[in-house]
């Protein structure tokens, strides 16, 4: 081999390796490049409009399950307003509760779990979640409430109790032991289903542990709510 070969062949190898560094370089810009756009655009598609959800909300066929739209207005402020992260919805119904307060969770960082017991009512529920762009803060969870309570760990700052009335007390006592010190409990129906849920009644009023409070948010059904604050 010539001088002139050795001397060239560093310099034909040194510019190889500088177009595949570029080569590598620009590679790899495009394939963060398609990530982001893939990640924009899987944001984009989860994403729902305040205004989409504003309509759906005043749109939606309600049953005579649901909560009214000012009780589920109060549910929502109430969340809001204690900033609650981490609550229990104990009857979902087709999830207008369950949407309202998956507003206030959302803006909070937060989580609902709404439990529901009849498996086509859940289906229709978790739609209703997905559709509203919830589903990353609200989880229906399908079953008897007596038997999925108990099956929930950590602690809790929020409980709406809106299942069978005769089993709120029930509710509450598999819930307290998860309950913090603030947390806010609600109960739906208490004047109307008053004597269905009296020892609830009794002991939620009664307790040195709640402070206790009955109030209509809506005269749409002529009932109303027990709003609670545990103490300690």
């Amino acid at each position: 081999m010539t001088l002139e070969v050795r001397l060239f062949c560093p310099y034909i190898m040194e510019v190889t390796m500088k177009r595949r560094c570029k080569q590598l370089t620009l590679v790899g810009t495009l394939v963060l490049i398609c990530v982001n756009v893939v990640m924009v655009y899987s944001g984009t598609q989860s994403k729902v409009s305040d205004e989409f959800r504003k309509d759906f909300i005043e749109n939606f066929n309600r049953t005579g399950l649901n909560t009214t739209p000012g009780d589920a207005m109060m549910l929502r402020i109430l969340v809001a307003g204690a900033g609650c992260k981490r609550g229990v919805e104990v009857g979902s119904a087709t999830g207008y509760g369950a949407i309202n307060m998956g507003i206030a969770f959302e803006r909070n960082g937060g989580h609902l779990y709404t439990l529901e017991i009849d498996p086509d009512t859940v289906k229709v529920c978790r739609d209703n979640i997905k559709k509203m762009g919830l589903e990353n803060t609200v989880t229906c969870i399908e079953g008897d409430a007596l038997k999925t309570l108990p099956k929930l760990e950590g602690q809790f700052d929020f409980a709406f109790l809106d299942a069978l009335k005769s089993d709120y007390l029930k509710y509450l006592k598999i819930i307290e032991p998860h309950l913090k010190p603030g947390a806010v409990v609600v109960g739906d129906n208490v004047i109307r289903s008053a004597r269905a849920m009296q020892d609830f009644l009794d002991y939620i009023q009664n307790s040195p542990d709640y402070e206790t409070v009955i109030i209509r948010a809506s005269m749409e059904k002529k009932d109303g709510m027990s709003i609670s604050y545990k103490i300690r």
